[in-house]
Formats: structure tokens, C-alpha cells, sequence
């Protein structure tokens, strides 16, 4: 099955996963997804709300991609 992507994100591409089950997905960087929204006018709020309801909000199969949220250990 093909890696599903979003267009015009291939620079906010952090990596592919293939997890147990022998699915294979994209992985997007959650920020760089977001700075590449505010860069196309929308504000971080607008930028954020959009992102978590169509972009990570949505399933369109076993393939859908992730969003990375990096982790920081000395931010807890």
C-alpha cells in the first residue's frame, strides 16, 4: 500500500514508521506542520486549531500519518 501523504508538507517529513503490525506511515513533524500554516497567513492559534482538527484529526485508513510531538526530557 502506498504511503499516504499531504500536499504540500513533503518538508515537514520527520520519517516513516513501521510499527508491529506491519503498517508503514508517514511521520510529520507537528511544528514544522504548523510554522509552514502561520507562513500561509494563519495566526498560531488559527494554525494550531486547524492542524489538530483536519490534519490530525483525521483517519483516512490503516495508512494515515503521524505527527511527531518532540520530546523534550528537561521541559518536564
Amino acid at each position: 500500500m502506498p504511503l499516504l501523504k499531504m500536499d504540500g508538507f513533503d518538508d515537514c517529513i520527520a520519517g516513516v514508521i513501521d510499527d508491529s503490525w506491519g503498517r508503514r506511515f508517514i511521520v510529520y513533524d507537528r511544528q514544522k506542520v504548523i510554522e509552514k500554516l502561520m507562513a500561509d497567513g494563519m495566526n498560531e492559534e488559527e494554525a494550531i486549531e486547524f492542524h489538530d482538527f483536519n490534519q490530525a484529526g483525521a483517519w483516512v485508513g490503516d495508512n494515515t500519518p503521524a505527527f511527531l510531538h518532540k520530546y523534550d526530557p528537561l521541559a518536564e
